[in-house]
């Protein structure tokens, strides 16, 4: 599904210029779901940005289920990112006057869907997530357990077949943030393919594969049992 070849992202000021990952080299078959640690500053959010198609590498070779894209133009990115991908954020990215239904649904608005299956689509991934007696309240009526459920319910309710999920337990308490690593647990095994940044170690054992980055690169890579 993905496959990255030397790539290189660095960033030029006045006078200095960053290097944020350096020649890495990584591959994922679909549905696998990998975990991605490393100390704050070694590229691991620059890493899930250009896998999500967000910002492009400096040089090197990106290959998104056998294209290689690391060319392509915005719109052409945006278009193959709005059809394969969806993203869980750290602090949740849900709009505050919008209801958890109108915040689910604001994900299927650019894909062309009928008004009636759109809100089939909300009701069942509502449910799917345990948040349907939520639907008519706002997020600032949640807790953030139960908002982090709606930024789930949102990155899947247009049936990605990759999630990439950016600390999407760091604002959460340990019980909630065991629920949300259950919930990915769960998709996975349905079939959707899962990359995660996170710092918790207890967290990374719920993927199938651990890279560790440091400096911008790949330092080592981990198989873990997962039950």
């Amino acid at each position: 599904m993905i496959k990255l070849q030397q790539l290189c992202k660095s960033y030029r000021g006045d006078e200095i210029e960053t290097i944020a990952l350096n020649q890495v080299d990584l591959e994922m078959e679909e549905g696998e779901f990998v975990a991605i640690m490393g100390p704050s500053g070694c590229g691991k959010s620059t890493l899930l940005n250009i896998l999500g198609m967000l910002d492009q590498p400096t040089s090197g070779q990106y290959f998104f289920n056998g294209e290689e894209i690391s060319g392509y133009s915005e719109s052409q990115l945006g278009q193959l990112r709005k059809e394969n991908i969806g993203f869980i954020f750290q602090n949740f990215n849900l709009i505050d006057e919008l209801s958890v239904r109108e915040n689910i649904e604001l994900a299927l608005q650019y894909h062309n869907i009928p008004g009636k299956q759109r809100r089939k689509q909300v009701a069942e991934v509502m449910d799917r997530v345990g948040i349907a007696h939520r639907a008519d309240h706002r997020p600032g009526q949640l807790s953030g357990g139960q908002q982090q459920r709606v930024a789930v319910a949102r990155a899947v309710v247009a049936k990605p077949s990759l999630i990439l999920a950016d600390e999407p337990t760091g604002n959460l308490d340990s019980n909630h943030g065991q629920e949300v690593m259950k919930m990915l647990q769960a998709l996975n095994r349905e079939g959707t393919g899962i990359i995660m940044v996170t710092h918790s170690s207890a967290h990374a054992d719920y993927a199938r594969r651990c890279i560790n980055l440091f400096d911008g690169q790949i330092l080592a890579e981990n198989l873990r049992a997962v039950s």
